[in-house]
């Protein structure tokens, strides 16, 4: 695990709460959100809860961004842009190939894989715990005004004015060489 920080030289951000009754921050993500080339891997989705977003928030994106891959840039592995202010909750599954229990208004860009979808955890065997930054960033604008093709680097980029605050739970993964 490198000592990479995704947040090192992001604006400040106020804090708020992001569970989830799929992973506890810190621990490993069960076999159903590993990727489906791992053995028992599914692609599902996290669930998602979020509480005490600041004052003004307009709207919320959510990305899962691997910081540990051996790609020299990381690895998306899920975005999700426009998600509704009155919207708290995601449920488990909801990034599936038709984004089915995502809210009205909300839309996931393609991962690193290309997919708009969420496409799970895959670390390379033997090449250690990998970090998942699972982040609930909440907005000062009801669209963030990217197209839906938009990679999550280019969201990451465009979100960076408009960041109220932000909720992040880490996740973990290795797979035995």
């Amino acid at each position: 695990m490198s000592a990479n920080d995704p947040f090192a030289r992001l604006p400040e951000a106020a804090a708020f709460s992001v569970t989830s009754s799929t992973v506890g921050d810190g621990a490993a993500w069960p076999a159903e959100q590993m990727s489906s080339g791992v053995p028992g891997g599914r692609d599902v989705s996290p669930h998602l809860s979020w509480s005490g977003a600041p004052e003004g928030t307009r709207s919320y994106a959510v990305t899962v961004y691997d910081p540990d891959a051996p790609t020299g840039s990381g690895f998306w592995h899920w975005a999700v842009a426009d998600i509704p202010a009155a919207v708290t909750e995601l449920p488990e599954g909801a990034g599936d190939d038709t984004g089915s229990g995502l809210p009205d208004g909300a839309f996931q860009l393609p991962n690193d894989a290309r997919a708009a979808r969420y496409i799970g955890a895959a670390p390379p065997p033997g090449h250690g715990p990998h970090r998942y930054f699972v982040v609930v960033h909440a907005l000062d604008v009801d669209s963030i005004g990217v197209p839906e093709d938009a990679t999550p680097a280019l969201l990451g980029f465009t979100m960076s004015g408009h960041i109220l605050g932000r909720a992040v739970l880490t996740a973990t993964a290795e797979t035995a060489a």
